[in-house]
């Protein structure tokens, strides 16, 4: 008898439901090929009755953070969930790149706080730049991501990270790496197209297969070992900085999209880097 996975997707009636379901479909035949049952779950449901839960996607749990923060402080230590409940949570908050900074990361130049008038003047100072990305600390799919420039208006914003634009990401692009069981598994370019400056695919964004360079992989391997806690998959999105120096801009351990369609053999890779956890 094979293992019985719960896999953590969009709460019932989400706009995100049918396209995570969707997705799912390769995850769920490849891990019924390595004897695992994928049993979806919406992921405000918590722990379920399986032997492990994934929680690939949990999508829309940046619109309710305070019933995902009690749901992973909650979670059973006899349940085991991939990623570690530590981890998800640390992740959760963008914050979590002045600690890997500390720790030897070389990240991209960020700012953290309120963003007003004040913040993003004082920004454009530090920074030396004429354009500013500002964001949510919690956010996916760049949700309330806007680009600024030098005395623009800029709408109040929270818990807001404050970021030079950085033109590599039209050029060069951003550069994701995927970690899946604690190795390198694959890498995907994405650069913005059409003058927007965000790279997912709803506002133009171009996705290609790519080949890491060791200077790629050396950010990669540093990233990976400064996290906290060893992730089971995780992408490390990576942007070459002004001074020409190519560092983190995001790490992405809880409902990471791996490209697929870029490299099918993802799912069976991780129902494999699964059963190695589990047995």
């Amino acid at each position: 008898m094979g293992d019985r996975v719960d896999l953590l997707m969009p709460v019932t009636g989400s706009p995100y439901d049918a396209v995570a379901t969707d997705l799912a479909k390769p995850f769920r035949a490849a891990f019924a090929s390595a004897g695992i049952t994928l049993a979806p779950r919406p992921w405000d449901l918590g722990p379920g009755d399986g032997d492990a839960t994934l929680a690939l996607f949990a999508w829309g749990y940046h619109f309710d953070v305070a019933r995902w923060d009690a749901m992973l402080a909650a979670w059973p230590a006899d349940c085991p969930l991939f990623n570690p409940p530590a981890l998800l949570g640390w992740n959760t908050r963008k914050t979590y790149l002045l600690e890997l900074a500390a720790a030897g990361v070389p990240i991209v130049p960020s700012r953290f706080g309120h963003a007003d008038a004040a913040s993003v003047a004082a920004a454009f100072d530090a920074f030396g730049c004429d354009e500013l990305v500002v964001k949510p600390q919690i956010s996916a799919g760049s949700h309330q991501t806007v680009r600024v420039r030098r005395g623009g208006a800029v709408a109040q914003l929270d818990d807001a990270i404050l970021q030079p634009f950085l033109p590599a990401i039209a050029e060069e692009g951003e550069l994701s790496l995927f970690a899946i069981g604690g190795s390198f598994s694959h890498a995907a370019r994405k650069v913005a197209t059409g003058g927007d400056f965000r790279i997912q695919p709803q506002f133009g964004g171009r996705f290609t297969r790519y080949e890491p360079d060791a200077e790629a992989i050396a950010v990669f391997d540093t990233v990976l070992a400064a996290l906290p806690h060893a992730p089971l998959y995780a992408r490390i999105d990576l942007l070459r900085r002004a001074d020409g120096q190519l560092a983190l801009i995001e790490v992405e351990a809880i409902e990471p999209d791996l490209y697929v369609e870029l490299e099918p053999e993802v799912p069976a890779r991780l129902a494999a880097a699964l059963l190695g956890a589990l047995h």
